[in-house]
């Protein structure tokens, strides 16, 4: 362990997850030196398991295509949505949309997972440290906010260490340890929402090419909704989302029961899970859509849900992850190479970035509003129809798809108006 620390740098990565491996992996195919400190000990627990088809590109540069093609994961070719009456809507089947392997992608055991994305990052030369708790990022002058970033501090085994790299990227989830660190995260108000989620056996799947569909099923008054996704091994993970005052209010300590209470009175789920077993414990999250005031500073960039987690309706987690990856560590390279390490300069990429982000936001907004239907929408504009499935694979980052949310705009109020990516305000 000492010959690691005191090896010299170019980059320490906060998180081994998916952000923090898709980094560490390019930014080793650079030929860069890469540390990544990570807190848990792979595989583990996480949220987040269905996959948008948009992250094939970055799994095709990571070197990741042929190991997931080789997986058990389930293949997912479609989106389908269960009104609150319990009507399913025809699926949205990706590869009836693009003739190309991008158009189906997998649902993903995230412990499994994870720990595949993070091997491949050493594959290419990154060197991984599990176990290892960083307490908080060390700045030049470390009592002033927003100085140069410099190293971190971390526990390793036990006893204090500091790691030194002249950039320090923040991968860390949730956690977001130097968002917090610098007081620059916010809750979105309109996106205040709760999760109640475990794990069936025996739950009934479709046939075919909708056998791996991601199924997002309403409540019967609309006061929240259910995931539903095919795991391998014949496991759903099932959640249930709605606002903490529903969800958690007046419950009282046992989300289990509050989780089986909403699936019974669902008719769109209590179907699928009548011959289902919970297997595992039940899991509760809350206040999850979360944005960071900045993408970078001096010596620092954040990526990730770490700079931002958007609520998971339309499962979008995984593939901001890989595609913040993926423009930080070029540009992090790019900023090394000619000597300016400026917060401007590591977070050129986040005009870019931000404005997918942004056009993905709008889409939950519509999501969340109950006098909108889709369907209304698309027999009013059937010429969106092909910007609608773009936004559900991912492929967000480009000005065209945003032409609909003039459109959207006519039926849904929806704050994130200028979606372009010349836009240079962030969230």
């Amino acid at each position: 362990m000492n010959g690691q620390m005191n090896q010299s740098y170019d980059c320490i990565i906060m998180g081994g997850g998916p952000a923090g491996a898709t980094c560490a992996t390019i930014l080793a195919q650079h030929k860069r030196r890469v540390l990544v400190l990570e807190k848990s000990s792979f595989p583990r627990h996480h949220i987040g398991e269905s996959l948008m088809p948009h992250t094939y590109w970055t799994f095709e540069r990571l070197g990741m295509l042929d190991k997931l093609k080789a997986s058990d994961f389930p293949r997912k070719q479609s989106v389908q949505f269960v009104n609150a009456t319990g009507a399913d809507s025809q699926p949205f089947y990706f590869p009836r949309w693009r003739n190309h392997p991008s158009s189906t992608t997998w649902q993903v055991p995230r412990g499994e997972f994870d720990k595949m994305m993070l091997d491949n990052a050493r594959e290419h030369g990154a060197k991984a440290i599990e176990g290892v708790k960083v307490n908080r990022v060390l700045f030049d002058c470390d009592q002033i906010e927003g100085q140069r970033a410099i190293g971190v501090s971390a526990t390793v085994d036990g006893e204090s260490n500091e790691f030194f790299a002249p950039v320090i990227v923040d991968a860390t989830g949730e956690s977001a340890i130097l968002s917090r660190q610098l007081r620059i995260r916010h809750g979105d108000a309109k996106l205040k929402n709760g999760a109640i989620y475990g794990y069936f056996k025996g739950a009934a799947r479709d046939e075919g090419e909708n056998a791996g569909a991601t199924i997002i099923i309403h409540m019967p008054d609309r006061e929240g909704w259910f995931w539903y996704i095919p795991l391998s091994n014949d496991i759903t993970s099932v959640g249930v989302v709605a606002p903490p005052a529903f969800l958690f209010a007046g419950r009282g300590d046992d989300p289990q029961a509050t989780m089986l209470e909403e699936i019974a009175r669902t008719p769109g789920i209590a179907r699928r899970l009548e011959s289902a077993t919970q297997v595992g414990k039940t899991y509760v999250t809350s206040d999850f859509s979360q944005t960071s005031s900045s993408i970078a500073g001096d010596g620092w960039v954040l990526i990730g849900d770490a700079f931002g987690f958007l609520d998971p309706v339309y499962s979008s987690g995984v593939m901001l992850a890989l595609k913040s990856g993926e423009y930080a560590a070029d540009t992090i390279h790019a900023a090394l190479t000619d000597d300016d390490l400026s917060g401007t300069r590591l977070g050129s990429f986040g005009n870019e970035f931000i404005a997918g982000m942004q056009s993905l936001r709008n889409l939950v907004y519509t999501f969340y509003d109950r006098d909108f239907s889709f369907g209304d929408f698309a027999q009013a504009h059937p010429q969106y129809k092909d910007h609608l499935i773009r936004l559900l694979i991912g492929d967000v980052f480009n000005d065209e798809v945003n032409e609909i949310f003039d459109a959207l705009g006519k039926f849904v109020d929806l704050p994130c108006k200028h979606t372009s990516k010349e836009k240079t305000a962030l969230i």
